[in-house]
This record gives structure tokens, sequence and C-alpha cells, in this order.
């Protein structure tokens, strides 16, 4: 949703919600600078620097040294445009192992603060009713492990740059 605080920094909200099938929980998987991208087909490693686009807006997650409007924790928000922002939109994907992989928890360690993702708890009134608010927080907890409910994910296996150019493998 493009539903912008109404104090802190004024940019998009970032929000959580308990429904699988919300488009506006969709992010893409980027690399963390503009000229450095993550290859489909690749796994995310475990300590990789990654930026998430919002799908609908095409902002990026972002955190920055705000409070947030109802926990008074560090705010984050989506920020920039057509997915160009800062560094303040940098991630470290923290996990078990050597990759992130889609059935086990995972957590973002922000890289300019050092603060982890989480849900504060607090949830919004309107006009984003019910909507959990998205923050920052200095210590990982239960709170900062999340998981991936659905999405696209191509097997390096199933990827070939070098497949026959007259085959369509993608809609």
């Amino acid at each position: 949703h493009d539903v912008k605080y109404g104090s802190g920094s004024g940019q998009q909200s970032v929000t959580g919600t308990v429904i699988k099938e919300d488009v506006n929980s969709h992010w893409t998987i980027k690399g963390p600078e503009e000229t450095k991208y993550c290859k489909r087909g690749e796994p995310v490693e475990c300590g990789q620097k990654i930026r998430l686009e919002h799908l609908t807006t095409h902002r990026n997650l972002h955190s920055h040294h705000f409070s947030s409007p109802l926990s008074n924790a560090q705010e984050v928000s989506a920020f920039g445009e057509s997915g160009k922002g800062d560094s303040g939109d940098v991630w470290v994907v923290m996990c078990e192992g050597d990759f992130w992989n889609r059935d086990e928890k995972v957590m973002f360690k922000h890289q300019d603060t050092g603060a982890y993702l989480a849900a504060s708890g607090h949830t919004f009134g309107r006009p984003i009713h019910g909507q959990m608010e998205i923050v920052g927080i200095s210590r990982p907890d239960g709170s900062t492990n999340w998981k991936v409910q659905e999405g696209v994910y191509i097997h390096p296996t199933d990827f070939n740059p070098k497949k026959s150019q007259n085959n369509h493998d993608e809609l």
C-alpha cells in the first residue's frame, strides 16, 4: 500500500499482515547497489547484502534514525523511486548454514544502523486498520524471525542461460 507515515520521515509505511494473499507483501530481492544484481537462479548466501524492492510501489525497504509511530522503535519505511535509493536500503541476510532456504527462518540486519527487521506487536488504526507495525530493533528476538510465505523460486539446476533461445521458460 502506498500510505505515508504521518510522522517521522513521512515516507511510505511498511506494515505486516497475517494474510498470505496480500499483494502488498511481495518484494523483489536485489543486489546491494544499482550495479550489483542478484543473479537469477543463484541462491542468496547467509551474510549477503541485499536490497528488497516493493513489487507494487518500486520503493526499497529502508530504515534510518527516525522513531516509529506506534512503538517508538526505529522506523522502517519504503524509500526511493523506481528501485533507486541510498545506503539505508541495504540489509544483511542473517540465517543458518550457507544459504537462505525458503522453508527456514531468516533475519535481516540493517547495514547502516545495525537494527534487525522486526514486528513491534502494535497494529495501526485508520487508514491501514489491523496492519502490524514493522520496525528496527537493536537485538534479535522472536519478532525478528521471518519466513517466506510465497514467491517465485528458480532452482539453479532449472536455470540454464545457454538453453535454446526459441524456448519460453517464463511468463
